[in-house]
């Protein structure tokens, strides 16, 4: 697990380089805020995190849980979960309007592909719902 990134994933650096190009402008991984998003763009006051499925415990065919170790496992996933949770009710807390993408947006026979992810993640940022969550089909 000390290889597995947790910061400047593929999917996370697509994001990034697709907002830039757009002309968004953000922040990385700032401190300050609730569960150090991925992405932070002060304009909007949003926080992005790009979630991996496995390590997040995602219901989609991308997750599955290995048959070694399962009580590891459920732990750690059932932990994982739990911080998404605390760092959601944080950020609600801060007026912080934050949104998740998930890695079978771009991976999977479900996805939906970077353009679609990025113009749904254009189209959230400019609108004023205060979470929201990109994912692939099911």
């Amino acid at each position: 697990m000390a290889g597995i990134r947790g910061k400047n994933t593929k999917p996370e650096l697509q994001i990034r380089f697709g907002l830039h190009a757009l002309g968004f402008r953000y922040r990385l991984h700032p401190r300050e805020i609730p569960g150090k998003p991925d992405l932070w763009l002060p304009k909007y006051k949003a926080a992005i995190y790009v979630h991996g499925c496995f390590w997040h415990g995602h219901d989609c065919s991308l997750f599955k849980l290995p048959r070694t170790r399962q009580d590891f496992w459920h732990a750690k996933i059932d932990t994982n979960r739990a911080r998404d949770v605390r760092v959601a009710e944080m950020l609600a807390e801060r007026d912080i309007r934050w949104l998740s993408i998930w890695e079978c947006a771009f991976r999977g026979p479900g996805r939906i592909g970077l353009e679609e992810t990025l113009a749904q993640t254009a189209t959230w940022l400019r609108s004023e719902e205060s979470w929201g969550e990109i994912r692939g089909r099911l």
